[in-house]
């Protein structure tokens, strides 16, 4: 299940501004590796691709024709 946290608290546990949290949020910034890894414990995050790699998942499909 996810954890609730305020942005101050999740940029406070990735060691990150604030600020610089909720524009990687509103702009589709990119996380990087660690900040990914991290917000995976802290939130309980249990399907970490369809969060964090929608995008890139969907354009790598192949269409099988069924």
């Amino acid at each position: 299940t996810l954890r609730a946290f305020t942005l101050k608290k999740l940029a406070d546990a990735l060691g990150i501004h604030e600020v610089t949290l909720h524009k990687k949020i509103k702009d589709n910034g990119r996380f990087t590796r660690s900040e990914i890894n991290k917000m995976i414990e802290i939130l309980g995050i249990e399907d970490p691709e369809s969060i964090f790699f929608a995008e890139e998942l969907a354009s790598t499909q192949v269409d099988t024709g069924e």
